[in-house]
């Protein structure tokens, strides 16, 4: 454990650094092997994270001086009043002397105005917003990939003098998860067998593959020897349908009953041995425990910066079209109006990256 009271001004430029980070699970998925690598190179500062309450126990595993903080900033901090609040709590409780805005929305802008009356330095997130408009414009496309999130995060740290190197290889370091944590959904992986993961939703139509050709995906792995497939969603109409092909296919396991939590189901994902993913969270948290993920791009694209961390772009299921992308998060609606970004491509495509993954040349060694 830091001995932070031991602490000396030559030993450490801040003592307490605010870091905060809401927003989307992904977003905040993606923050991981940055924080935990600064703070590993920091060992003599406290790092304080503020994030929503549903995405604290993401941080499983932390560094010893990184503090978590769940908030709910729609009851107890609403408004600048409850910001304001917030950011004196914060103060009295951890004597914050440095501001890593790793957001760059409303509510840190309200804790950039109070840094500046109190003389407390910080830096906040360039979300390189031209470069992503000229890149997702419907005319006179700019087709030029932007540096991740991940690279603006380390930019920031290192901005506010803060050392950092990369330290960071999964949530579980070189290992995997313990069994016992995820003994509820699974009996332990045996010797032989192959897990995959399946991730078919997104928030936004223009992320998600069409779950008809999805089911095709499925079934057809359902038949392949010693495998399980692990079903990966949650919300009423997600629950159905995974509930339905559990019933259709065979070795598949639904993760939607019920939820689990972070820790049950990231110990589990360390498991596997590819997940399939759209562009969305369980891409970012199935990179965060080291694990090869085959993502399907439809209106969104990698060269928007959203990549996962480590992912090798030849896993990456794209078509080559004019319009993509056509949106940095998939919420805009279809220029052609058919989504033929995601509809276009067939099963096999997303199989044979499956396969290749798994490192299986014929069908007959399946």
């Amino acid at each position: 454990m830091v001995k932070y009271n031991n602490v000396t001004e030559t030993e450490a430029k801040y003592k307490n650094v605010l870091v905060a980070r809401f927003s989307a699970l992904s977003d905040v998925a993606m923050t991981v092997p940055v924080v935990y690598s600064v703070c590993r190179c920091n060992p003599n500062t406290r790092f304080i994270l503020i994030t929503k309450s549903a995405t604290q126990s993401l941080f499983v595993n932390k560094p010893d001086n990184l503090v978590v903080l769940g908030l709910d900033l729609k009851v107890k901090y609403h408004g600048i009043k409850g910001l304001v609040k917030l950011f004196n709590d914060l103060r009295k409780e951890y004597d914050i002397d440095a501001f890593a805005d790793l957001h760059n929305e409303f509510h840190s802008h309200v804790f950039k105005f109070l840094c500046r009356l109190h003389r407390i330095p910080f830096k906040c997130l360039n979300k390189g917003t031209a470069n992503k408009r000229a890149l997702t414009r419907r005319h006179n496309k700019v087709m030029l990939p932007l540096i991740s999130f991940r690279a603006r995060y380390r930019e920031l740290f290192m901005a506010l003098g803060l050392p950092l190197e990369e330290r960071f290889t999964s949530l579980y370091g070189k290992g995997r998860g313990d069994c016992e944590t995820f003994s509820e959904i699974s009996s332990p992986k045996q010797e032989g067998e192959r897990w995959i993961g399946i991730s078919p939703f997104a928030k936004y139509k223009g992320k998600i593959y069409p779950l008809e050709l999805m089911e095709k995906v499925v079934a057809e792995i359902s038949q392949w020897k010693s495998t399980r497939v692990f079903l990966f969603g949650g919300g009423d109409n997600e629950r159905r349908l995974l509930d339905d092909w559990v019933k259709k296919y065979s070795g598949i396991t639904s993760l939607a009953q019920k939820q689990y939590g972070f820790p049950a189901e990231l110990s589990l994902m360390s498991y596997l041995d590819v997940m399939v993913s759209m562009d969305s969270a369980n891409m970012h948290l199935a990179s965060i425990v080291n694990v090869p993920v085959v993502s399907v791009w439809g209106a969104t694209h990698p060269y928007c910066g959203f990549k996962g961390w480590k992912q090798q772009e030849v896993n990456m299921v794209q078509l080559p079209m004019v319009c993509r992308p056509c949106a940095e998060f998939g919420d805009k609606p279809c220029y052609r109006g058919d989504y033929h970004c995601l509809a276009g491509i067939p099963p096999q495509m997303i199989l044979d990256k499956i396969l290749t993954v798994l490192n299986i040349v014929t069908p007959d060694a399946r």
